[in-house]
């Protein structure tokens, strides 16, 4: 049996553990990265919606960091919003400050009506740099 080659963001690994799932793992010059909330350090939600979504970026990017890529390696989103009549516009609005330049990866969003207490969560498929061999 192959063993997964995974990824963690320092300082979040307990979390992970704890939850039974891996944030990212490598395959075949891809990274496939678990879905990322707005959750703090201890892994309840941050209740201000824009800054969930910040918070999730951030978690997003930790992830993307400890395998040598960025938002500009993405290649695919999946988002998931509970409400997104209501939250969509309020949700959008943050996407920019994270995106990366365009081209922009492609997009999916999912409306749902519960994510364990959160808003928004984000995941990605990303290519990992030549550098990074698997």
């Amino acid at each position: 049996m192959n063993t997964r080659d995974v990824v963690f963001p320092a300082g979040r690994q307990a979390l992970y553990e704890r939850n039974r799932y891996s944030p990212a793992v490598r395959s075949n010059g891809m990274l496939y990265v678990s879905g990322q909330v707005g959750s703090r350090e201890d892994g309840s939600p941050e209740p201000d919606l824009e800054a969930q979504v910040r918070l999730a970026f951030e978690n997003l990017n930790a992830v993307l960091q400890a395998a040598d890529c960025t938002f500009d390696d993405v290649v695919d989103v999946t988002v998931f919003i509970v409400d997104p009549q209501t939250n969509f516009e309020k949700i959008w609005s943050v996407v920019p400050d994270y995106w990366g330049s365009a081209p922009h990866p492609t997009v999916t969003a999912v409306g749902v009506t519960w994510l364990y207490g959160f808003q928004f969560e984000i995941k990605v498929i990303a290519k990992l740099p030549k550098t990074v061999g698997v």
